[in-house]
């Protein structure tokens, strides 16, 4: 399973590159497309573990003024 993110920034809040820092340390990679991150399960994931990570994304970016979209297929 992979869980693909798509974040939407703020000209007024985090630079790109300290987000992709963010999103980094949590396993996330950039990629190119109709997403800007992917997160790889390695194998399948729990609905709890899709929440916890998604959980763990509005952490890391709460108070950076950016929006974010996950999908985990």
């Amino acid at each position: 399973m992979e869980s693909y993110l798509r974040v939407t920034f703020d000209s007024e809040g985090a630079s790109p590159s300290d987000i992709a820092g963010r999103l980094r340390s949590i396993g996330f990679v950039p990629t190119q497309g109709n997403y800007d991150f992917v997160y790889d399960w390695q194998g399948s994931a729990t609905h709890d573990q899709v929440l916890d990570l998604s959980d763990e994304v509005t952490r890391r970016l709460r108070g950076y003024r950016v929006l974010f979209e996950i999908e985990t297929v």
